[in-house]
């Protein structure tokens, strides 16, 4: 499945729900679905700054891909990590650093989440992003 077929995917998933409780309800029921994290990555090294609960972050890259695993002490944040994982994780750097993740505004994500959560979101992708483009330094020559 390509980035596009995935995010047209989260898009129908949103649209099925009428308001944002069922929504959050939602976002809550991916997180739990969120596969565990290695405890070894749950260090202050993989922690992302700025966000209003805890999230950590890894990455590894493997045949020209990057896969992503990721954990949060809030239920919402963990729902929302496991949508961006499951958006951009095993992609290649190219992929994820052009991604445009036009599905955040599309289900109206952003504007429901309080402004620590939204700033959190946004250090999420530029992180994720981080990653991609420091795989692609190192193992992609031009």
């Amino acid at each position: 499945m390509t980035l596009k077929d995935i995010e047209t995917e989260i898009i129908s998933e949103f649209e099925m729900f009428d308001d944002w409780t069922d929504k959050y309800n939602y976002l809550i029921e991916l997180g739990k679905s969120l596969p565990e994290i290695d405890e070894k990555y749950k260090q202050q090294q993989y922690l992302i700054k700025g966000c209003q609960s805890q999230v950590w972050l890894h990455a590894s890259y493997e045949d020209g891909k990057i896969n992503f695993t990721a954990d949060s002490d809030a239920l919402i944040t963990k729902g929302i990590v496991a949508l961006l994982l499951r958006v951009l994780s095993g992609r290649t750097p190219d992929e994820i650093i052009n991604s445009d993740l036009a599905f955040i505004d599309k289900i109206g994500l952003k504007e429901h989440l309080s402004p620590t959560r939204a700033n959190g979101l946004t250090n999420m992708i530029k992180q994720i992003k981080l990653y991609a483009m420091a795989f692609k330094a190192k193992y992609e020559k031009e």
